[in-house]
Order: C-alpha cells, then structure tokens, then sequence
C-alpha cells in the first residue's frame, strides 16, 4: 500500500522477525526517498527531517506548522512539514531521537490523520505515507522507557533492516566513490579519486556511525583536499588511524625510518589539533612542545588549518 508506513534500521534488531529483510540494496542507505520516487506517490511531495537534530518547540514547529503570535518570532502562519507532504512521503529520519511528548504528538497524527498546528485550536486533516529512519535498536529503547509502545507498532507495519556497514566492507569502496562524486558536484569542484591506502584505511574502520559518517568523511576529507583529484590518507581524520585497524600499521609502517617517523609524527598533530578543536595553544599543550614548534609542524606538514 502507498500509504504503508516503512521502518528502516541501519543496525540489526534482536527481532527474529527482521531476518529475512535483513539485506535491501545499498541504495535504500543512501537515499531513503528513492522508495517514494519509484513508488505510486512520486507525483506528490516529498519532505524530510531529523528528529534528533531539533529542539522539542522547534521540531513541532517543524513538523506541524505555527500560526502567526504562537511563540515569538512567529510573526506568520507557516505550513508545518505534514501539511506540506500532504498525498505524499515525509521521512522522519532518527525518529529514535524523538522527544516524549513529540512521540505522543506523533502517534496521534498516526491515529487521527490530523495535524494541529502550534497556537492553532482547529485541525488539519493530512494523508502522509511515512518512512521512519533510526540507527538505535529500538527494542532497547522501548525496554528503557525512551520509545513508546503503541507508536512503535504503529510504524513498524513495514521494517526493512540494513545491516551495519562493518558487516557489508564490500560496500565501502562503491558507497565511498558514490558520495565523492555527490559531494564534488555539490562543492562545484573537480571529481576525486581515494588512493589506496585511503581505501584500505577507510575499509578497515569498523564505521559505528553506519553509512552517514561514511559520508561526512568523505565530505571532510573533500574539503580539507581542496583542489587534490587524489584524496590519500593524509586528510581523513584521525580516528581512521586507529591503532586496532589492522590497515593502520600496516601502511604507516611501510617506507624508511625517516618518512615513517614524519608520518606518526604529522598525524599526531593532526589528532591534537582535532582533539582541541583548532586551539593551537591547547592542540601544543597535548603534545608537550611550545605553540612556535607546533606552527612550524603545521607548516611542514601543510596541515589544514
């Protein structure tokens, strides 16, 4: 049914029920709508948002509209996201995330079919198709209070379960190639390519974030490249160099002592400067040299400011 609400996890639930659609194409991971633009509602509209990333107020806002004088700053009516999707898809992406009281919220839109917006004492009939995104085991959260029962039956008539991107590494090569070609044409820049200790690297990482910190390191190291066409090892960051990736000492251990040596040494400034989000006085104190060497380090290595 058009109007089915679809479930997908980006881990693997405890639910025996989940198994036989544990594997849907890496393409569900990446782009969530592609289900509602091959599906009967791709003449409609499609909208999208992150439960966790919004306040509660915001996030209801959001979701179901003000009207003009509910809150400050709201100085006119606004259509809230449902109302928007109206006769086609919102993907809640997160939704594991939700507040409690947005939860309740929710799960009445869910029963009634009916949106208020925040001030508003009339309702809004709406007819949503709606894709609920989550990386956290719900089963969990439902144990623990943070996930109420009744809207978790309400969305779960469809789950589609993705494993977890340390269990597919055949997928990261594909997945890698796909977002450095997304995210150069969104930069405007040319087109890049991984060399191969980048890839061995990035295959090696157990990757706890799933596909999206897949796709925000590639959109980093994209950045931190510049012009580069070639995006080696130097511009990922430093929890890639984890000692208990079997790829890290492999490849830093390869050459002579002296580029070795430069290779620790660089990547250990790189990880203080991170560690103290770009203070350099502070990245200086982590290493135990004076702010001076560090500068000079930085300088040597051509390391992003």
């Amino acid at each position: 049914s058009a109007n089915t609400p679809i479930l997908q996890y980006s881990i693997t639930p405890k639910f025996k029920s989940y198994s036989a659609l544990r594997w849907i194409t890496f393409f569900w991971v990446i782009e969530p709508k592609i289900i509602h633009y091959n599906g009967p509602l791709k003449e409609k509209a499609f909208v999208a948002e992150n439960c966790g990333a919004l306040s509660e107020n915001l996030l209801e806002s959001e979701l179901f509209g003000h009207v003009k004088g509910a809150f400050t700053g709201a100085i006119s009516d606004k259509k809230g996201l449902f109302e928007m999707a109206d006769g086609g898809t919102i993907l809640l992406d997160e939704i594991g995330e939700m507040p409690p009281k947005m939860q309740v919220k929710l799960l009445r839109v869910l029963q009634e079919g009916q949106v208020r917006p925040v001030g508003a004492s009339r309702y809004i009939d709406v007819n949503v198709r709606i894709i609920a995104c989550t990386n956290r085991n719900l089963e969990d959260e439902l144990a623990k209070g943070n996930f109420r029962e009744d809207l978790f039956y309400r969305i779960n008539v469809f789950p589609l379960t993705i494993p977890p991107l340390r269990e597919r590494k055949e997928d990261i090569p594909i997945l890698a190639a796909h977002f450095l070609k997304e995210i150069a044409e969104k930069f405007g820049r040319p087109s890049a390519r991984l060399t191969a200790n980048a890839l061995e690297l990035l295959s090696a990482y157990e990757w706890p974030g799933n596909v999206r910190e897949l796709q925000n390191e590639i959109e980093r190291a994209l950045t931190l490249a510049g012009n580069d066409k070639d995006i080696s090892e130097q511009y990922l960051s430093g929890k890639i160099f984890d000692p208990k990736n079997p790829s890290f000492s492999a490849i830093n251990r390869s050459g002579t002592l002296q580029e070795v040596t430069e290779g620790i040494e660089k990547q250990m400034v790189r990880e203080a400067l991170e560690t103290a989000g770009g203070n350099r006085s502070h990245a200086s104190n982590l290493l135990g040299i004076i702010r001076q060497g560090l500068l000079n380090k930085i300088k040597r290595y051509n390391i992003e400011k």
